[in-house]
């Protein structure tokens, strides 16, 4: 089992700066791919961002790539995701999800493991 606690939400004005981290516990060790998937309301939950545990792989949305970093810090099991330029549309309840046995992972369907969400709004 992999607990994921998410934080670091919060409300930022257009073209602002937010980093929300994802602390795991648990059964911390092994090959699995981390993601940020987000989910506004009355929508379905979208794929943001992967990285490896290892940091060496990462890969983004179209929507974020180029504003949107995302990376591990093994040694605290935490993985973060760096937020700028951030838009209204970027409003959402960000998820943080482990998936076992993958390297990376685009789709909700491969992670095992979620976090319970943390808020970003930004207003226009």
């Amino acid at each position: 089992q992999v607990q994921l606690v998410e934080s670091g939400g919060g409300l930022v004005q257009a073209g602002g700066s937010l980093r929300l981290s994802c602390a795991a516990s648990g059964r911390t060790f092994g090959n699995y791919a981390m993601g940020w998937f987000r989910q506004a309301p009355g929508k379905e939950r979208k794929f943001v961002a992967t990285i490896s545990w290892s940091g060496s792989s990462t890969y983004y949305a179209d929507s974020v790539k180029g504003r949107f970093t995302i990376s591990t810090d093994n040694a605290k099991n935490t993985v973060y995701l760096q937020m700028n330029s951030l838009k209204p549309e970027d409003t959402a309840v960000y998820f943080c999800a482990c998936a076992p046995g993958f390297i990376t992972a685009t789709i909700t369907t491969a992670y095992d493991y979620w976090g319970q969400g943390t808020q970003v709004t930004v207003s226009s």
